[in-house]
């Protein structure tokens, strides 16, 4: 019996000392993980150049995006609904949206040309 018990012991000695070699060489030093070289194209390596912080391109960017952003929200929106209530509420002719043109009936003087208007034709289906 005790030959088996000491082997039994010596296997499980061996399996810790297996488990310990394996989650040490799990642990990442500090050169690791290695990976391999970026390659960037014509246009990736533009945009990485360009985002760069402190880049006098991305100041200037932002500025006009600054700039841009306050003159639609200050400047032209309210512009556009100020000519939009001028437009649809206040002003009434001569360039107000709605104009009625006047009536006109057969026998009538047409003002622009001077014709008469003829009078209307007879539906020939009498679908009425």
């Amino acid at each position: 019996m005790s030959g088996s018990a000491e082997d039994e012991r010596l296997r499980v000695q061996q399996l810790r000392a297996l488990r310990r070699r394996w989650l040490r060489d799990q642990e990442l030093s500090p050169r690791e993980p290695v990976l391999p070289p970026r390659q960037l194209g014509i246009v990736a390596a533009f945009w990485e150049r360009f985002l760069q912080p402190g880049g006098l391109w991305r100041q200037q960017v932002h500025k006009a995006y600054q700039t841009g952003g306050f003159v639609l929200l200050r400047v032209l929106l309210p512009a556009w609904a100020l000519a939009y209530y001028v437009k649809y509420h206040l002003q009434k002719s001569p360039h107000g949206v709605v104009m009625a043109n006047p009536r006109i009936f057969p026998g009538d003087r047409i003002l622009e040309t001077g014709e008469i208007m003829p009078p209307l034709e007879e539906d020939p289906h009498g679908h009425h």
